[in-house]
């Protein structure tokens, strides 16, 4: 891989952006949708862009081949699930603390892959990096200003979402060796068609009056949080390589803190401020781990 650019670092950055901008606007969605309508039009307006790419890339799209239950089951557990439960928590929890709970996908993955991925087994420094992480998340739930017996189980299901990306990860392992942009578009194809019956039946989004306000976050969200960001991550993926993209993990919470402050005027309490540095200097042993493995 060559080495990063100022302009690859701008990338990064922009990626970091992006998806930490999808929690305040999460939270504007929930204003006017449920968590099922955010997810179904998450992923719609995210598989757009995605199959626009395979076509004129000329990549074939294998949503319906002899692999489909693959692309079926990671489209359920690493998009539906966890855009419903994040959807659903973000509608009583604060939008930055979702964006520290989302974080902790690096360290759940650790744990994941030292069970079921070859190479991947654990270490004193993974094995510290992640005591330390989520040292930070219980600290965190201890913050009863913000996490209250009324949004705990909120809290805990943002939690779970970080969980069914890490599984989804994994799973994405058995087809590994298709191309990146043909998996992506796949299992978007099949989260739309898993969530279009289950949102019309459960929530009849026939029936909503929403605001500009959110309906404008919703299509950022499809468009850009999912769509234009998967597309940002083929570019680092490719140009830089799996752990200069990784370093993206570091600045989400940080960015999401900003933004939903900015945005929303969210309260950031002490404990906030640990919790986000517990959790990002747990990620930074981990990959550093992990980066010396590598190399």
């Amino acid at each position: 891989m060559k080495q990063p650019t100022l302009f690859d670092y701008l990338t990064l950055t922009l990626l970091a952006l992006i998806w930490a901008s999808a929690f305040f606007n999460i939270k504007i969605a929930t204003f006017s949708y449920g968590p099922l309508m955010i997810a179904f039009l998450r992923v719609f307006f995210g598989a757009i862009p995605l199959i626009l790419l395979c076509y004129f890339k000329k990549i074939k799209i294998e949503a319906f081949t002899k692999d489909w239950y693959w692309f079926a089951l990671i489209g359920l557990i690493n998009l539906v699930l966890p855009f419903f439960l994040i959807a659903y928590g973000v509608k009583t929890v604060q939008s930055n603390l979702a964006a520290i709970l989302m974080s902790t996908t690096p360290l759940s993955s650790t744990i994941l892959g030292h069970f079921f991925v070859k190479n991947e087994k654990m270490n004193y420094l993974k094995t510290f990096g992640i005591l330390i992480g989520f040292s930070g998340i219980i600290y965190l739930f201890s913050d009863n200003l913000l996490i209250n017996q009324n949004n705990f189980i909120s809290a805990l299901l943002i939690l779970l979402g970080s969980t069914c990306y890490v599984i989804g990860g994994v799973l994405t392992l058995k087809i590994s060796k298709k191309k990146n942009e043909n998996v992506t578009a796949s299992i978007l194809i099949w989260a739309v068609i898993i969530l279009i019956p289950i949102t019309f039946i459960i929530e009849e989004p026939w029936k909503l009056t929403p605001t500009n306000e959110s309906t404008l976050s919703l299509i950022y969200l499809g468009v850009v949080a999912t769509g234009l960001a998967w597309l940002l991550r083929f570019r680092i993926l490719k140009n830089n390589g799996l752990v200069f993209q990784s370093q993206v993990a570091y600045l989400i919470p940080i960015f999401g803190i900003i933004l939903s402050y900015i945005f929303l005027n969210e309260l950031i309490t002490p404990k906030v401020l640990v919790s986000l540095f517990a959790v990002v200097l747990g990620i930074y042993f981990v990959k550093k781990s992990s980066s010396k493995k590598i190399i």
